[in-house]
């Protein structure tokens, strides 16, 4: 390891802005099943699944329809 640094070349880290923040959240079991299987069928791991699909609603504003019998 070196004693000293040189950082007049650096620059800011890009993603600083797309930290994760982590939550607990109730999700149905059919739907983590869904996003599980899916999982499987694509190599990526379910809870970045889960996070792209709300990831793509909020960045398209999509809005729920919501309709109780």
């Amino acid at each position: 390891m070196k004693t000293e640094y040189d950082f007049t070349n650096a620059r800011k880290n890009p993603y600083t802005g797309k930290l994760k923040q982590q939550i607990t959240i109730n999700i149905d079991a059919q739907t983590v099943a869904y996003f599980k299987a899916m999982s499987e069928r694509s190599g990526i791991p379910y809870q970045t699944l889960i996070n792209l699909y709300l990831t793509d609603c909020a960045e398209n504003k999509k809005q729920l329809s919501i309709a109780w019998n």
